[in-house]
C-alpha cells in the first residue's frame, strides 16, 4: 500500500525531492497560490510550521495554476512572494496540478485516500491533507477551514 513516502516532488530551486525525507514526522500537505482569497493561510501554515516542527511536524506547500489563474508566477516569482510577503519557510515545490490526468502523482493518490465535497476532486486552493507518521493520510480539510482549525488534529497525530 503507498505511503507519502513512496513519492517524488521537484523543489522550486528545481531539486528532485524524495517525500521519504520526511518518514516518521507528521506532514501537512497543501496546495497553495498566490492570489487567491485563500493565501492569508500562509500567514497560519508558517504559524504551524514554526509552533510544530521541533516537535514533528512539516508542512509542505504545492503551488498550483489550475482554479483561476491564481499562481502565475515561475518557481522563483512564488518563492519571492512566499518569502517577502509571509515569511515562508517551509518547504515550497514546483507548481503542480492536483486535477485531471496531469495530475501530480501524490495528488492522484491524496485524492484517492480520501474524497471531500466533489469527491475526489480538489475543490480549490488550499485544500490541506495531514498525514500521519506512518505515511498515511489522517484528515482532508477543505479550502477554508483556517490552518489554527488543524490544531488539535495536529496534536493528537503528534502525541
Amino acid at each position: 500500500m503507498p505511503t507519502l513516502h513512496d513519492f517524488t516532488a521537484t523543489t522550486l530551486a528545481g531539486e528532485e525531492q524524495p517525500l521519504d525525507a520526511w518518514r516518521g514526522q507528521v506532514v501537512l500537505v497543501v496546495n497553495t497560490a498566490s492570489k487567491c482569497g485563500f493565501t492569508p493561510q500562509f500567514e497560519g501554515l508558517e504559524t504551524l510550521h514554526e509552533q510544530y516542527g521541533e516537535r514533528g511536524l512539516a508542512v509542505l506547500g504545492f503551488p498550483c495554476n489550475q482554479f483561476g489563474k491564481q499562481e502565475p508566477g515561475d518557481a522563483e516569482e512564488i518563492g519571492s512572494f512566499c518569502q517577502r510577503n509571509y515569511g515562508v519557510s517551509f518547504p515550497m515545490f514546483e507548481k503542480v496540478d492536483v486535477n485531471g490526468s496531469s495530475a501530480h502523482p501524490l495528488y492522484q493518490w491524496l485524492r484517492g485516500e480520501k474524497g471531500g465535497v466533489l469527491g475526489s476532486r480538489i475543490k480549490w486552493n488550499f485544500t490541506k491533507f495531514l498525514i500521519g507518521r506512518d505515511g498515511q493520510v489522517i484528515e482532508r480539510y477543505a479550502p477554508a477551514t483556517k490552518p489554527e482549525k488543524l490544531v488539535d488534529d495536529i496534536e493528537k497525530a503528534l502525541a
